[in-house]
């Protein structure tokens, strides 16, 4: 580490800090990598626990030299996303939110829901935080754009129900030529973006050329489109009578969190907000949470507007500026507005994130004291020798003894730790036999928690060991599995075999939802409705969940895969090509042509193969 701090260049870059494990702990950019690396290892003064923290673990450094800070700022966002560092800023939940994707690339475009960006010449609209609001904008949309939803415009002798309900335009018999759909499309875009006032105009220049042209059926149709826009255009907030689009980005904190609230400002009315929280900010000054945020949430922004305005200069704001301006292809301005109606509605929403800081942390206290009361509630009901503070749950799933898979799910004072749950996929051969299984599963998770405990044994002092790599050694207060004596029997028995006999195990049983533990021939039942039941009911659905969707999942596939079989020109190779790509059969009917024959080792003749084969199901 000296060496490769004495050699660190004066130029601009990014820097990656790994663990003696290889794990990548945080990914930086600078102007200087020379001065700010080295700035980490000079004295602990000024720098915050959480990042004193990560320099203690840093045990080798990577960098990149790039040619300017702008290429440094992109490439920082990528190796984030890639690597997603524990001390580095980011949305917890970043990958899950959903988009509408306009499909601008096919000549009579579509609108899909899709969860990420792709640059296939698509257009994306959103992040979309709350999906019910993006049903809404879904539902608003297709009632005044009557685009198609069909996958194909193929092999169709007649319209479909929606041309004649007025929900599509059906491009399938070539009633509107290429120019007018595209006209409507790029209508639907500018109401995405919130430009309501310009679709407004341009529906009523057209109704009242209808008119003229005595076309009173199609101007009736755009007399209702046109009252249907100012019906979405009434429920918003005029902020600003200088018709401006920019977004307003404010944050609140508290000890744990914080929370960053968004306003989206379209011709001068407030069309939507959206919040996201922020963990592990504590040591971070307000001008460096609002940089991280900034950062990722426009790099995965399908709308960036000409201007940001935030309640203080951000770090790095000129290559930030610079970047934006490259990813919206015009100017880009990050202002910080000193007094009138800009700077009082950053206060509102400041405020508004203070008041979800608020409602959060008072959600947790309920959580807190709903938990304590279940733990009591569990040790008197089990005789436990204290509280489950961690409780594991395991639960089977199969079809006939086919596709077998078992589930464990963690939950720790209350809450799930889903960074520790696990799948299982039964090995044993033969029919389906629900304790040999669990006992499977159960032997699997236990010996393999006790190799981890004792190669962690072995190595004794020499660090600790990297986040995730010794899950299995941690071991419950209570294991937990879905059924009755006989599951526990199998459960008992395992531990039993590898030495574990202090865990504690108990099974809930669906019928009555009783409690089976070692030692008591009857049932424990819980009162209903208390906090005890209704915790391990919850667990218990959990890991059902879990469970059955990994199963799913592989009947899908060998569903998908048995179809692909009878394809003449699909091999196993190109079947795992398209499988992997796809994952599910729905979603290779609703792939293009054009889409298959790009998939490696494809091409058209056989994509078009697999599009004609795929019709009858």
């Amino acid at each position: 580490m000296k060496d490769k701090l004495e050699g660190l260049p004066a130029r601009p870059g990014v820097y990656l800090f790994k663990d003696e494990k290889g794990e990548v702990l945080y990914v930086g950019k600078a102007a200087s990598l020379r001065n700010r690396v080295r700035s980490y290892f000079r004295s602990s003064r000024g720098l915050g626990r959480r990042i004193q923290r990560m320099a203690e673990r840093v045990a080798d450094l990577e960098y990149i030299v790039t040619d300017s800070p702008v290429e440094a700022l992109i490439l920082e966002s990528n190796l984030i996303k890639q690597h997603r560092p524990r001390y580095n800023v980011r949305f917890r939940d970043d990958k899950q939110y959903p988009y509408l994707k306009v499909t601008v690339n096919e000549d009579f475009p579509r609108v899909l829901v899709v969860r990420r960006m792709k640059k296939d010449g698509a257009r994306y609209f959103g992040p979309y935080t709350n999906s019910g609001a993006m049903h809404q904008t879904v539902d608003a949309a297709r009632r005044l754009f009557p685009y198609r939803s069909c996958r194909s415009l193929e092999g169709k002798s007649r319209p479909c129900l929606n041309y004649h309900i007025r929900r599509c335009l059906a491009p399938c018999q070539g009633y509107p030529t290429r120019e007018e759909y595209r006209e409507m499309i790029n209508r639907l875009c500018r109401f995405l973006e919130g430009r309501y006032e310009e679709v407004l105009k341009e529906l009523e220049r057209e109704m009242e050329r209808a008119a003229q042209n005595m076309e009173f059926e199609r101007a009736a149709e755009l007399r209702d489109r046109i009252q249907a826009v100012k019906k979405v255009v009434e429920k918003q907030k005029i902020v600003s009578r200088s018709m401006e689009d920019y977004d307003l980005v404010a944050c609140a904190r508290d000890e744990e969190d914080t929370c960053v609230q968004v306003f989206f400002v379209r011709d001068g009315k407030l069309m939507g907000r959206e919040h996201h929280f922020l963990p592990g900010t504590e040591d971070l000054p307000t001008s460096g949470v609002l940089t991280a945020f900034v950062k990722q949430y426009y790099e995965n922004s399908g709308l960036i507007p000409r201007r940001v305005l935030v309640p203080e200069t951000l770090e790095e704001q000129e290559d930030i500026e610079v970047w934006l301006a490259r990813r919206r292809s015009g100017p880009v301005q990050i202002h910080e507005p000193k007094r009138g109606d800009k700077r009082r509605l950053l206060q509102m929403a400041k405020e508004n994130a203070r008041l979800l800081l608020a409602e959060r942390q008072a959600a947790r206290n309920r959580e807190a004291n709903r938990w304590e009361r279940a733990a009591r509630q569990l040790k008197e009901g089990l005789e436990l020798t204290g509280p489950p503070r961690r409780i594991e749950c395991y639960d089977i799933s199969n079809l006939q003894g086919r596709h077998a898979v078992g589930s464990m799910v963690v939950f720790e004072e209350g809450m799930p730790k889903k960074e520790d749950y696990r799948r299982f996929r039964i090995r044993r051969a033969g029919g389906p036999d629900d304790y040999g299984m669990m006992r499977e599963v159960l032997y699997r998770r236990f010996s393999h928690g006790l190799r981890e405990r004792a190669e962690n044994q072995e190595k004794k002092g020499e660090g600790p060991s990297p986040a995730g790599r010794d899950r299995f050694s941690r071991f419950p207060d209570l294991v937990l599995v879905d059924g009755g004596k006989g599951q526990l029997g199998a459960a008992l028995e395992v531990l039993q075999q590898l030495g574990l006999v202090h865990i504690r195990a108990a099974a809930l049983a669906k019928e009555h939802e009783h409690l089976y533990v070692e030692g008591k021939p009857g049932p424990v039942v819980l009162p209903k409705g208390s906090d005890a039941l209704n915790l391990v009911r919850r667990i218990r659905d959990e890991a059902h969940r879990f469970a059955v969707t990994y199963h799913r999942n592989l009947r899908e596939k060998g569903a998908v895969a048995s179809v692909l079989d009878d394809i003449p020109g699909v091999g196993e190779k190109r079947k795992q090509v398209i499988l992997q790509h796809f994952g599910s059969l729905r979603k290779i009917q609703q792939a293009t042509v054009e889409e298959l024959a790009g998939l490696p080792g494809m091409n058209h003749r056989v994509a078009e193969a697999v599009k004609e084969h795929l019709r009858v199901f």
